[in-house]
């Protein structure tokens, strides 16, 4: 009860947005996944007809609102069952990375000569790190990284994919999808296994992805 509490008020009395430009992009890989029409059938069934062939501006004005994400994610679940819309889901986070996340200020610098003679560890660090710096700086998103032994947790305190909705588990696979396609990225195409364990659609305080530092290839 508790819980549900904290989300209802989390939706009620707090309201948060990405830019525009983020907004667009994640539309526009939901359509390299799903099509022109598919993802107008989406955004009607999630009560977003404004946004029907009518995608947000590319521009860094936060106008993009948390709760429209969420609602969108939850239709894909309706739309497609929860195991259909993960890997569609998955698609679009990795192709939204390349769409456009790698233009954003804290990833350009990234692809020098110096990090391509980094350790693959140190390479992953620094991807993940400018990552969440693009969100912290760009949206209303706070984001972190900590190290541990094995592994690295990406941290989103605030998460738009689950803004407001009861999960029965992790399910932000979007946002997964980011960080699998930089991680692969910025280590030459290699695979990492990446776990959400915790996430604030089930009760916990943040979504916590964690990254494993040996590839799994």
């Amino acid at each position: 009860m508790a819980d549900g509490r904290m989300m209802q008020q989390q939706t009620v009395q707090e309201s948060r947005f990405y830019p525009n430009k983020i907004g667009r992009l994640m539309l526009l890989s939901l359509e390299d996944v799903m099509g022109r029409n598919g993802v107008s059938a989406l955004l009607n069934l999630a009560g977003m007809k404004h946004l029907v062939n009518n995608y947000p501006s590319n521009d860094l004005k936060r106008e993009f609102p948390f709760r429209d994400l969420a609602a969108i994610m939850e239709s894909m679940t309706t739309m497609y069952g929860t195991r259909g819309s993960r890997g569609m889901e998955l698609r679009a986070g990795r192709y939204s990375f390349n769409l456009g996340f790698k233009e954003f200020g804290p990833l350009l610098g990234i692809t020098d000569l110096a990090l391509k003679l980094m350790p693959m560890t140190m390479k992953m660090k620094i991807a993940l790190n400018a990552a969440a710096q693009t969100f912290d700086r760009f949206t209303d998103q706070p984001t972190r990284v900590e190290e541990r032994a094995g592994h690295f947790l990406y941290v989103i305190e605030k998460c738009p994919v689950c803004w407001g909705r009861h999960l029965d588990k992790p399910s932000c696979f979007i946002a997964q999808g980011i960080l699998e396609e930089a991680v692969s990225w910025v280590t030459g195409g290699r695979t990492f296994k990446i776990e959400e364990i915790e996430c604030r659609g089930t009760g916990s305080m943040a979504c916590i992805f964690a990254v494993d530092k040996e590839p799994v290839d």
